[in-house]
């Protein structure tokens, strides 16, 4: 009996989000919450497949080549589905495949952390089945099936190559980057899942607005101060404040859920702070000069639902272990 296990880190979205569908680059960072994939050969006739963290049932389907059946638990599993159909794996026998996202959710909630598990899924998956970790190509072409089309590629990227890193949509290479020296962060989580998909349905709705541009041109300019590793911290206010125009615009509150709160308090010290995520809840990204800095503002949000993460930037992206 053989096994490959594999793994890939989630991620948060620096600077970029929604123009990087229109061409901008996106600053994103792979975070140290890792999804899990383990493939074993077993007896029997159908594969099977188990997901704590993601779904309390067992899934079951047969396959010839890309051509996938389900038995069981169709709707559980789309990732499967996804990866499966855009790989089509020549597997001898059957499989188990064991997914794992626990890292991606609340211990005391039970709510999904909104940073990137499926895309980590997939694209641990895609390794542990086509046992390589270069798998960019058929990780982004599974990911854009079990979106319907929807969605930048950028959390793929992340967690492909890991580290800190821009990304663009157009043909463009994905370029490593250097954390800034004295450029402290924490990451925030406001307790609030939230929907990407549904906040790009409704972007499609509204059509083109004048935020839209300005947020592409705040993008570019947010990057280079990324790409220089200096001034990151002076270039947000403005970031910021064309992001949220961007928001009201739109309709996609992206400040909701506490990061207006915060954003407004950390602007008043001296701090920045930003959501990451497409909006109404999830993560945001507090910066600073110091560590104690920030510590010490999270700790006066007594009136705040919002809390630190455990959870830093990620410097390896998808790895494999064979067995």
């Amino acid at each position: 009996m053989t096994a490959v296990s594999a793994s890939a880190p989630g991620k948060v979205v620096l600077c970029g989000e929604y123009a990087v569908l229109d061409g901008a680059p996106a600053i994103c960072m792979a975070v140290n919450r890792r999804a899990k994939a383990r493939v074993t050969n077993i007896d029997g006739d159908r594969h099977r497949v188990s997901a704590p963290g993601y779904s309390e049932r067992e899934g079951w389907f047969t396959a010839n080549g890309r051509v996938i059946d389900w038995l069981q638990a169709a709707d559980d599993y789309t990732i499967v589905d996804a990866v499966w159909r855009t790989l089509g794996p020549a597997a001898k026998g059957s499989l188990c495949i064991e997914l794992d996202a626990r890292t991606f959710v609340d211990q005391e909630s039970g709510k999904k952390i909104g940073i990137g598990s499926s895309a980590a899924l997939i694209v641990a998956l895609v390794a542990a089945l086509g046992r390589s970790c270069g798998v960019l190509t058929h990780a982004s072409s599974a990911h854009r099936l079990f979106q319907h089309g929807v969605g930048s590629g950028a959390d793929i990227a992340t967690s492909v190559r890991g580290g800190l890193l821009e990304y663009r949509m157009i043909e463009a290479p994905i370029t490593s980057l250097r954390w800034p020296d004295g450029l402290a962060y924490r990451l925030v989580w406001t307790g609030v899942p939230a929907s990407t998909r549904n906040r790009l349905d409704r972007l499609r709705s509204t059509g083109q607005r004048t935020s839209r541009q300005q947020l592409i041109t705040a993008a570019e300019i947010m990057a280079r101060a990324w790409r220089s590793t200096s001034a990151v911290l002076s270039e947000y206010p403005a970031y910021i404040e064309a992001l949220r125009k961007f928001s009201v615009d739109h309709d996609l509150g992206i400040f909701d859920a506490g990061h207006e709160q915060l954003a407004t308090a950390a602007a008043a010290v001296g701090l920045v702070y930003k959501p990451c995520g497409a909006g109404g809840g999830d993560v945001g990204i507090l910066l600073g000069g110091s560590g104690e800095q920030l510590d010490d503002f999270m700790s006066g949000q007594v009136d705040s639902d919002c809390r630190v993460l455990d959870c830093q930037l990620e410097s390896n992206g998808v790895e494999l272990e064979l067995s």
